[in-house]
Formats: C-alpha cells, structure tokens, sequence
C-alpha cells in the first residue's frame, strides 16, 4: 500500500498573479527604456554628425572614381582589340561641295588662349556682381510669393500627392518663410575635368593637346555660402486603421528651418553635336561636391492635449531623409541637367520699339472703350429706374470730355411750403429769384 501512494508534487513558488505582475513591469521597463534612450536621447552634436556624413559621401565618390577607372580600362582594351581585328577600310561618304566648311571646332586650347585664361597661374575670382545679380531675381521672387499663392499651391500639391501613404491624413502647410538674406558665391574658378567631370590629377602641368584627345571639357566652380531661416510648417494626423477605420488619430505638427549652407558648385555645358540626326539642345549641368555643409533647424509637436515637444529622434529622422533626398539628386557623381534654348534672334522674341508704341495705343483705346461702355451702362440703368436724373456717381461722365455738373432746381412746391422769403427777394417771389420779378400766381 505504500508504495502505491504517489510522492507529493512540488509546488510552484511563484502564483498566477505574481507571474502577471512581474510580466507587465519587465513590460514596463523596456517601454521605458526604450522612451529614454531611444526617443528621448540625446542626439549627437552637429559637427559629429555632419563629420560622419562628408566621411560617407567622401567614400561613395571614391568608389564612383574607382569603378569608372576600371571601366575605362576595360573600354580601351576592347577598343584596342576591335581595331586590330578590323583590317578592311571604311568607306566615306562625300560631302557636298556647295556650303565650304567653316573654321574647325575649337579646342579647349584655343579658347583658353583666346580668353587669356591661365589654368595654372588664373586667380580665382570674386562674383561680386554675380550676386548682385542672383540677390535682384531672389528679391523678385520673394516680392511675387507674397502676392500669389502659387507657390503655396505647388507645395500642398506635392505634400498630399498619390506618394502619400495611408496613414497619414492630409498635410497642411501652416508657414512658409523664404528668407531674407541672399547666398553669396565666391572663388570661382575654371578647371578642366575629363568626359566623366573627374578633375585632372594636382600638381601636374595642364596639356591642352591631351586634354582634347581624351574628351575633356572646362567646368566652372565656385563657393556658396547661405546662412538664412527658410521656414516650412506643416500639420497633418496620423491614422491607426487597424483593427477599424480610425481607431486612433494623433495629431502631428513639424517645422523644417534650413539654418546654413555652404558647398561647391560646379557647373559645365555639353555642347550640341550638329553632326547627329537627333541631336539634343545645348545643356547645362550642375552638381554640389561632396564636401557641402548643410544644417537644419527641426521643431516638432505631437499630440492633442498631452503634447510631446521636440522630439529628438524625429529630429534625426527627419533630417536624414532631407540629406538623402538632396543626396541623390545634386551631390556628385549626380548632376542636374538643363536644356539651354536656342540664343539665335527671332522676331517673336523681339520687344521694344514700334511693339511698345503699339501696345500704348492699343491700350489707350482700350481705356476710351471701356469709358464708352461705362456710360452706356449708367444710361441704361437710369432708364431702367424711370428716372432721367443721373446717379450719384454721374456727375462727371467723362474725363477726357467736358466736365459737365449737373446742377439739381428747386420745385415749386418747395419754394412754397417756406416759412418766409429768403433774404434780398422780393414779397410772393421765389427764393433765390431776381429782384423785380413777381412769381405771383393768378387767382
């Protein structure tokens, strides 16, 4: 009998309610923690990070030099293959005797010889007048901004656009401030890179002739320094959709504040190929080097009536996806390209002259047209009222005309209805009536 007793279990130490409460504070605790080193922390200093990000573009140019070297080496062995395997000539074909060729096409030799322009000795040079010029088109446009909203337009439109995901409710822009500084340029300075945009290697005394053998163009660069506010707010919600429509709606607000800039800008021009049966128009390119600085100002509000204030790591994020858009669109080895229309004189472009004395007459008559129709309305609306008596505003109908007033006669019952003659008239006469003259009614 005794051993078929079974030995006692051993009880758990630990109850159902105390596994429950030491679940939810372990829970506790790592939502805390994750509040305050993950949102709440503190976020590394500007200069460690702008340090950290030139480290990572640096390293993304070198590797772009890298692969188009080797591009480049694998290119001309193939190309030095294929001319020894060809050994049949190549037929030409004839040109046309009737228009004589020009001068040839210069060289990037020939125009710095023609411009006396020393690659190697040339200072760089100060756009003083540039900016003068750039601060006059900014000062433009700001002045048009404000009284046009077509810029605010563009921006809502592009905010709520069909990119805008799911979770998020309509962006409103709430402020928009375009500065008031300008950008200065400066430095600038002419340097001949190759067809790639890679600059010649330093030290090395420029060979015009090698240069136009190997493709290369000249590219202009300068020196952009802005330090400015440029303000953008923005409000919109975010939408918790799941397990239902709108299960939960947090209010977000976020403004974006460019602080500074400073970078160079290079720019070249890719000139059109006439020989081409498709040829493109002249282009311009543009690109930032590797090397710019460029500091926001984040704020940022959550909530409806616990708000959070200036959250860091909405800071962060914010600005890195900022970087990472300009990044991949102006920041070497990407560029900007613009088609540059055609400089040639057309007669639909010209102004001035016999176009302006026309035009002032054109509206000249305009005006005098529009005066004639203004008067026929007020006639018309006279008529409509019964009335042949001209409106308030009728008493002056034409400026180029005579000024004619019209000047309102008493009736006679007012004269009547008097309590007594005006001063200087006569018994029974009419007030304001010229002595001498009876105004007497017959019986």
């Amino acid at each position: 009998m005794a051993q078929d007793v079974c030995p006692p279990r051993a009880e758990s130490t630990l109850s159902f309610t105390q596994g429950l409460i030491l679940g939810q504070l372990s829970v506790v605790l790592i939502l805390a923690a994750f509040i305050k080193f993950f949102i709440f922390g503190d976020p590394p200093s500007p200069d460690v990070t702008a340090s950290l990000r030139a480290t990572e573009r640096r390293a993304r140019t070198l590797a772009h030099k890298k692969s188009l070297l080797s591009l480049r080496t694998t290119t001309a062995n193939a190309r030095q293959s294929s001319q020894q395997q060809a050994s049949h000539p190549t037929l030409s074909k004839k040109k046309s005797s009737v228009l004589r060729s020009g001068p040839p096409t210069l060289t990037i030799g020939a125009i710095l010889e023609k411009t006396y322009y020393k690659v190697d000795s040339h200072q760089p040079e100060s756009l003083d007048w540039f900016n003068v010029l750039v601060a006059q088109t900014i000062a433009q446009f700001r002045s048009d901004a404000q009284h046009d909203d077509a810029i605010l337009n563009s921006l809502t439109k592009a905010l709520n656009g069909s990119v805008r995901p799911d979770f998020l409710d309509e962006i409103k822009v709430t402020e928009l401030t375009l500065g008031e500084d300008f950008p200065i340029f400066s430095n600038c300075r002419i340097i001949p890179v190759d067809e790639d945009g890679l600059a010649f290697p330093p030290g090395k005394a420029f060979d015009a002739n090698m240069a136009t053998r190997e493709g290369a163009r000249l590219q202009a660069r300068m020196d952009v320094d802005l330090s400015d506010m440029i303000t953008l707010a923005v409000e919109t919600k975010m939408l918790l959709n799941y397990p239902k429509r709108l299960t939960a709606v947090l209010p977000v607000a976020l403004s974006v504040s460019v602080v500074r800039f400073s970078g160079t800008l290079s720019i070249s021009f890719q000139p059109s190929n006439p020989s081409e049966s498709n040829s493109a128009p002249t282009r311009m390119k543009f690109t930032f080097l590797d090397d710019y600085r460029l500091d926001f100002s984040i704020r940022s509000l959550l909530g409806s009536r616990s708000r959070l204030q200036d959250v860091p790591k909405i800071a962060q994020l914010v600005e890195s996806r900022l970087h990472q858009w300009f990044d991949n669109r102006c920041v070497e080895p990407r560029f900007q390209e613009i088609a540059l229309p055609s400089m040639w004189p057309r007669k639909k472009n010209t102004r001035g002259g016999d176009d302006t004395l026309a035009d002032v007459m054109e509206r000249s008559m305009s005006k005098a047209k529009g005066a004639d129709i203004s008067r026929e309305l007020r006639e018309e609306a006279a008529k409509d009222r019964g009335d042949n008596r001209p409106s308030e505003g009728d008493f002056r109908l034409d400026r180029d005309h005579e000024a004619l007033r019209y000047r309102r006669r008493p009736r006679a019952e007012d004269a009547f209805s008097m309590s007594g003659p005006m001063p200087g008239s006569m018994p029974g006469s009419m007030p304001g009536s010229m002595p001498g003259v009876s105004m007497e009614v017959p019986p």
